[in-house]
């Protein structure tokens, strides 16, 4: 996220009234409801583990061990496991 100048942005009467609740520092304005997004949807994180999950349960399937998935994707074998629990439902 990038700050932005409240004075280049807000009326002044607007930035007048937030002094009086907070005369300098730094202040988080969060998004709308509606403009809220899940994490990864921006960045493309979300669809990508989602993709190695199912690559890593498709592997799974085929005889591959908890512990060779664990190494070859580094995570440990817990999440290996829980990934598969997962995708077996």
């Amino acid at each position: 996220m990038k700050y932005k100048k409240a004075q280049d942005i807000l009326p002044k009467d607007i930035l007048e009234l937030i002094q009086e609740y907070m005369d300098g520092g730094y202040l988080y304005i969060p998004r709308k409801f509606e403009n809220k997004r899940s994490w990864g949807e921006s960045s493309g994180s979300k669809f990508e583990i989602r993709e190695r999950n199912i690559e890593i349960y498709n592997k799974y399937k085929e005889g591959i061990s908890v512990k060779q998935l664990a190494k070859e994707y580094y995570l440990s074998q817990s999440s290996i496991r829980r990934i598969i629990c997962q995708h077996n439902i």
